[in-house]
């Protein structure tokens, strides 16, 4: 098992439900690996050392699994700089708040977040281990069959 801080491994970030029931590999690049290290010791593990257990929903997509789960083509899931998760001790509201006033971040998303649903949807943070990073923060809302972005971590 690779560690890739205290509390995380490879296997929690590389887990795809869809490229198990595809027979998809979702194994990292040397690069990719490199950049799951950093996202993981820069955004995951100071969240774990302040809220407690993390749950990881998505981390590294291969090509082949971003197409499958119909993820943009653009997204930084495909570079292992994006991870999708939730912590149950806290609302993820509070979480993309906490993580907004005190981490260095590319892309902060609250996603599908319902008020009075403290634990609706996720988290979507980024992070561009080569220092560009742009503190980016937008909340995705359904509206319709579509996805509407609004800037900000709206309640």
């Amino acid at each position: 098992m690779i560690k890739l801080s205290a509390n995380f491994n490879l296997k929690e970030l590389t887990a795809s439900t869809t490229a198990a029931r595809l027979g998809l590999k979702n194994d990292p690049t040397e690069e990719q690996l490199v950049a799951l290290t950093a996202i993981t010791n820069r955004i995951l593990q100071p969240v774990r050392d302040r809220f407690g257990i993390v749950t990881v929903k998505s981390g590294l997509r291969g090509e082949k699994v971003n197409k499958a789960v119909g993820g943009s083509k653009k997204s930084q899931h495909c570079k292992g700089e994006a991870i999708d998760f939730e912590c149950y001790s806290v609302s993820n509201w509070e979480l993309a708040k906490w993580i907004a006033e005190n981490l260095e971040f590319d892309q902060l998303i609250l996603e599908f977040y319902k008020k009075g649903d403290p634990h609706s949807g996720w988290v979507h943070c980024s992070y561009n281990r080569l220092g560009s990073n742009r503190s980016v923060q937008l909340t995705a809302m359904k509206i319709g069959r579509g996805v509407k972005y609004e800037n900000g971590l709206i309640r």
